[in-house]
């Protein structure tokens, strides 16, 4: 039965994720790319000067802008910075790392539009708090004749929050590396639903679900003031073992960098397999890219709409510093780990990948090396819980008309996810996380391109306004 299921979940992944899709993504970011004359690459230290000055101004909004920028990366950098990463290159070979940096690349000129089109046409509720994303400048830039397609975006971000990113990825990301950390061999063991799981699963997804609980209880502004303490000091902690690792194998990286390349077209398969090596590195490369740094998918602008900014480009320009944070900078360390060590090709998955890595790079006890990885994923995991929760709530906001009850509802349903988390196979957990990210996407990628004008235009007014 089971086997069944998740040959059918596999089909229609292959089918969600198939060529079309990554296709659509690429192009709309060349096309978005071209039509802002490259702002990613252009304006970048503009960006950074942003976030720096970490200013508030206009009297809508809800945070910061700094603290919408973290709210994004604490949805943002999670188990796909290690764990998808690690998935991508041992299916997809190390060429799957090369596509990573290229959606990447791309999707920093979607992240900037999408962000910046949320706070352009962001709306107040009526008890004073707002509400900003694909959903609204679907109906509000395109027109209320297309408020069913920010519908379908808002249902299936909703079931990306609740079935995807949200919960089961990223609780069981969290219990197996607490898990291979202090039970390896399970030694302690419970029978739970007709199976063998060791304690420390069952205690961590306990202690998860009753912090997470005490989190997005609290709401956005909670959510916020966690994620601006945890984002940048778990960062700053991954980013430093991940350079430990690269500094101790330097002389590893060219040769590293090499394969990764030669990988990407296919140069490394064997006579006649270069195109499917090259199809395969490009589809896991994109969809895990995606995936951790959620550009196009059309999460972050929910978060973007609440920043304290009178100007959406201004937002639009912090917001995308996302996307190289989480792929261009962290995604980018975890892989060359992986590969440095050759950790992907000795038939291990998930974080377990991850974990050899650390373990054969960074001059530790293999026992010191596992404990900062699996501190830094429970991190990683922990706010992309509580980021995700925010998003899929605005997205139940839209769908329901502002019922509130309906949202605090939905909290313990979303707690209750949690709790059976851990309890999920991993392929299972992956596979339906992927479907929902296809099927979210789509309708972003039609509004993106629809009012992609109004982002040139509010683009130019702002940078000729700041005289940029």
């Amino acid at each position: 039965m089971l086997e069944s299921i998740s040959a059918v979940l596999t089909a229609i992944d292959d089918f969600v994720w198939g060529v079309p899709l990554i296709v659509l993504i690429l192009a709309v970011g060349i096309f978005l790319t071209v039509r802002l004359k490259g702002l990613q690459f252009t304006k970048l230290g503009l960006a950074v000067k942003h976030i720096v000055a970490n200013e508030k101004s206009g009297n809508d909004g809800e945070v910061s802008s700094f603290g919408a920028l973290c709210t994004a990366l604490s949805a943002t950098i999670g188990t796909g910075n290690i764990v998808g990463v690690a998935t991508a290159i041992v299916t997809g070979g190390p060429g799957a790392m090369f596509w990573m940096w290229l959606a990447a690349l791309l999707g920093t000129a979607t992240k900037y539009t999408e962000c910046m089109l949320a706070v352009k046409y962001r709306t107040v509720a009526k008890d004073g708090h707002i509400i900003g994303g694909p959903f609204y400048y679907i109906e509000k830039g395109m027109g209320a004749k297309w408020k069913w397609l920010g519908k379908i975006f808002a249902f299936f971000g909703v079931g990306v929050g609740l079935f995807g990113i949200g919960t089961f990825t990223q609780v069981n990301g969290i219990s197996s590396a607490v898990n291979n950390f202090f039970d390896p061999s399970n030694a302690w063991t419970v029978s739970l639903f007709g199976r063998e799981y060791s304690w420390t699963v069952v205690i961590t997804g306990v202690i998860l679900t009753a912090c997470v609980g005490l989190v997005i209880i609290g709401g956005l502004k909670r959510i916020s003031k966690v994620a601006e303490v945890v984002v940048p000091f778990m960062a700053a902690l991954y980013i430093a073992a991940a350079l430990l690792v690269i500094l101790f194998n330097i002389t590893k990286v060219p040769a590293a960098i090499v394969e990764i390349v030669q990988s990407a077209f296919g140069m490394r398969a064997a006579a006649g397999g270069a195109l499917g090596a090259m199809i395969m590195a490009m589809q896991k490369g994109i969809a895990r890219g995606i995936f951790s740094n959620e550009a196009g998918l059309g999460s972050a602008p929910i978060a973007a709409a609440a920043a304290q900014v009178e100007e959406p480009a201004g937002q639009g320009l912090v917001s995308m510093m996302g996307t190289i944070i989480d792929t261009i900078i962290i995604c980018t360390l975890t892989g060359l780990t992986i590969v440095i060590t050759g950790s992907w090709n000795v038939g291990l998955e998930g974080v377990a990948v991850t974990t050899r890595a650390f373990q054969e790079g960074l001059p530790f006890p293999d026992q010191a090396a596992s404990f900062i990885l699996m501190v830094c994923l429970v991190f990683f995991a922990f706010t992309t819980i509580l980021g995700w929760d925010y998003y899929s709530e605005k997205c139940l906001e839209y769908l329901t008309g502002g019922n509130m009850k309906v949202v605090k509802g939905y909290r313990w349903i979303y707690i209750l996810a949690i709790f059976i988390g851990p309890y999920m196979t991993v392929a299972a957990v992956w596979t339906i996380a992927d479907i929902f990210n296809g099927l979210m996407a789509l309708p972003n990628m039609i509004a993106l391109i629809a009012l992609s004008g109004v982002a040139a235009a509010e683009t130019k007014k702002y940078l000729e306004k700041t005289g940029k």
